[in-house]
């Protein structure tokens, strides 16, 4: 039978737009999303609502989900450890600043390219002997790093094997150790590193060198258990993240929540850990 003489043009074409308004209607309407409670300018708990997570790759999130027409929660989910469990599990949609590990491509769906990519600089005191202009010329030189930091995996190995580097609880007590002279560098992301040193007014007696030693990014990640997770989100995202670099909000973000958390801590309230 032709349905073009039974039913007429119009109920075709409304036959054949059905699989296209199915697709629309089951866009996800609604992320969970959740991360490091503790690594400042990116994201940390919110003093004022520890149910929830600030910071500049919350901001960055929200505007671009605003842009998709998704309402966006950045929850607190515990330590990062349990961050991550409650997106393997799906309990909650995407991790906001996932590091590119292998391990986890058998659970995360990883958004190319990353929402920021987080720059590890070489701080030394100013006035220090070290000669610094890449990596190898740490060698032989005690340093420190907060084991919180997450670097790529090929520059965890070359430090593993070339570096002679303290672990510290967090950045606060590496910049400590620094500046008591127990190491000769630090290791430490070039906005969080900017906001520890402010705060703890310590900047003015070190130096950030310029060139990163290393680049890791911080990625949106979906989890495969996700809801939400489908092709045209994932699609989205990554078209939005291709375009934040050009946009100059990346930046304005970074600078907006290091005088953000600097201002939280001139008030009587704890103080996160990097």
């Amino acid at each position: 039978m032709d349905l073009r003489r039974v039913c007429g043009w119009p109920l075709l074409l409304g036959l054949t737009m059905l699989p296209a308004l199915a697709n629309a209607a089951g866009k996800c309407e609604r992320l969970i999303v959740t991360g490091s409670p503790d690594a400042p300018p990116y994201l940390w708990q919110d003093p004022k609502n520890p149910g929830k997570l600030i910071g500049a790759s919350a901001d960055l999130l929200q505007h671009v989900a605003g842009e998709l027409g998704i309402k966006v929660e950045l929850l607190f989910a515990g330590k990062r450890s349990q961050a991550l469990d409650e997106v393997r599990s799906g309990r909650m949609d995407m991790l906001a600043d996932a590091p590119l590990t292998f391990t986890e491509l058998e659970t995360l769906d990883y958004i190319h390219p990353p929402l920021l990519e987080n720059d590890y600089l070489v701080w030394t005191r100013k006035n220090s002997p070290l000669i610094y202009s890449d990596a190898q010329d740490l060698h032989g030189h005690p340093g420190a790093v907060s084991e919180k930091s997450r670097m790529t995996p090929a520059f965890g190995t070359f430090a593993d094997q070339q570096l002679t580097l303290n672990r510290t609880p967090n950045l606060t007590q590496a910049f400590q150790k620094l500046l008591l002279g127990e190491v000769e560098f630090v290791l430490a992301g070039r906005y969080s590193g900017t906001a520890i040193t402010q705060t703890l007014n310590m900047a003015n007696d070190l130096v950030a060198h310029p060139q990163p030693i290393d680049k890791p990014g911080l990625y949106l990640a979906v989890s495969h258990n996700s809801a939400c997770n489908d092709p045209w989100l994932r699609g989205q995202l990554a078209k939005k993240m291709t375009e934040l670099p050009a946009s100059g909000l990346t930046e304005a973000a970074l600078q907006r929540n290091i005088e953000r958390w600097k201002a939280q801590q001139q008030q009587p309230v704890s103080t996160p850990k990097q």
